[in-house]
């Protein structure tokens, strides 16, 4: 069991929450274009972390697309 994998995931859990709260605070349209963009960096970030496992580039694909998603049709 990695340990500083662990630590990694519990910071970021902590960072993208304080974000989410962050973004509450604008006014609409701006709350809903930073979350959507929270969403396709998050996938990013996580496509470039997963090394080699699918499911993790999956997911990241599905998050990118569900941001994409959210930017266009909102």
């Amino acid at each position: 069991m990695n340990i500083s994998r662990q630590v990694l995931g519990l910071v970021g859990l902590l960072a993208g929450f304080a974000l989410y709260q962050l973004a509450l605070r604008l006014p609409e349209p701006w709350q809903s274009l930073l979350i959507a963009l929270y969403f396709v960096v998050l996938g990013a970030l996580a496509y470039w972390h997963a090394q080699g496992e699918r499911w993790i580039q999956v997911l990241a694909w599905v998050l990118i697309a569900f941001g994409l998603i959210r930017i266009f049709l909102r």
